[in-house]
């Protein structure tokens, strides 16, 4: 077993984007395998990333690639899942590089093709496809856009995890075969299948050169050292998502205390409600029993039923039943 792992972020960023030919020429081939169309040319906005990493404060480092027609792709490893939506997060890195573009005194036709693609070592989507094109569409499945070069903001996701390890070599395709490599480079040729695609596919074979220049003591101990910048980082995320968690129950337990109080107001209003109530329906109990009780004293004074009838506003039979109870 070898140090090499293109799944350590910056050993991934340092084979495809070191400012030399070997670089550009393996990420032209990664590009033209994943986009699925020929990439003659291309820069690498930030190269220098992979020289100053001791300076820098954040080992999360995009790569970003220019094509000669202006097309922006920010390429990403992206090893593990976090509480943080990840497919937000990316359409936003997507749309912020879209905007980034300067338009000042332009027509927005010329807006440039930005694509954000991400290396994922997990599964996102509950289907079998390992790339995944995501466009603005409608909820029926329209495209915003009649021609499809017109869209120009696109997310690529490649679930690496969905690749048959143990498919037989001859019938994986090409994108199966570079995601293979990725997973399982740093076994180098004690894999069989590494053995046998070094030997006979040339993007491979120019992929392993890359990877054994940073296969030796002195590399392990740079990877090394970022792999701890990038723990740190995770363990301020994580750190970070504690806090948010920490904020959403505080705020879920105001929202329950809340809720509570105004279940106690509406209790206290019905209670008050039916205590009103039961206060109205006492006073009518007492004024029929004054009334009852005047009918009874007039009739004994020797008023007619009549006149009870017209004094009290009963009538006369009520006045008799009452007389005779």
């Amino acid at each position: 077993m070898r140090s090499a792992n293109l799944l350590n972020d910056f050993a991934f960023k340092y084979v495809f984007g070191e400012d030399c030919k070997e670089a550009n020429d393996a990420l032209k081939s990664l590009l033209t395998v994943f986009l699925e169309r020929k990439v003659n040319h291309v820069v690498v906005k930030n190269s220098e990333m992979v020289k100053d990493y001791t300076k820098m404060k954040s080992p999360r480092l995009d790569l970003l690639v220019e094509f000669d027609d202006q097309t922006t792709v920010d390429l990403e490893m992206q090893l593990r899942q976090t509480k943080d939506n990840l497919l937000n997060r990316f359409n936003y890195y997507l749309a912020r590089l879209h905007g980034s573009q300067d338009m000042e005194g332009k027509s927005y036709s010329q807006l440039k093709e930005t694509i954000v693609m991400v290396f994922f070592n997990l599964i996102i989507a509950d289907d079998d496809d390992i790339c995944s094109l995501y466009t603005m569409r409608k909820y029926s499945g329209i495209p915003l856009v009649k021609d499809e070069k017109e869209d120009r903001m696109k997310l690529m996701t490649i679930e690496m995890p969905k690749v048959d390890l143990n498919k037989p070599l001859e019938d994986m395709n090409e994108q199966e075969k570079m995601i293979y490599y990725f997973l399982n480079c740093h076994k180098g040729m004690d894999d069989s299948k590494i053995k046998m695609m070094v030997e006979k596919d040339g993007v491979i074979q120019m992929l392993e050169k890359r990877v054994e220049t940073i296969s030796d003591d002195r590399w392990k101990k740079i990877i090394e050292d970022f792999q701890k910048l990038h723990e740190n980082e995770e363990r301020i995320e994580l750190q970070l998502e504690l806090e948010e968690a920490q904020r959403q129950m505080k705020e879920a337990r105001k929202d329950k205390e809340e809720a509570r109080k105004e279940k106690e107001e509406a209790h206290k209003e019905k209670e008050k409600a039916h205590k009103e109530k039961e206060e109205a329906r006492k006073a009518i109990l007492e004024a029929d029993k004054k009334v009852e009780q005047m009918a009874r004293k007039m009739y004994e004074d020797g008023f007619t039923l009549e006149q009870i009838s017209a004094y009290c506003s009963l009538n006369v039979d009520e006045i008799e039943l009452l007389i005779k109870s």
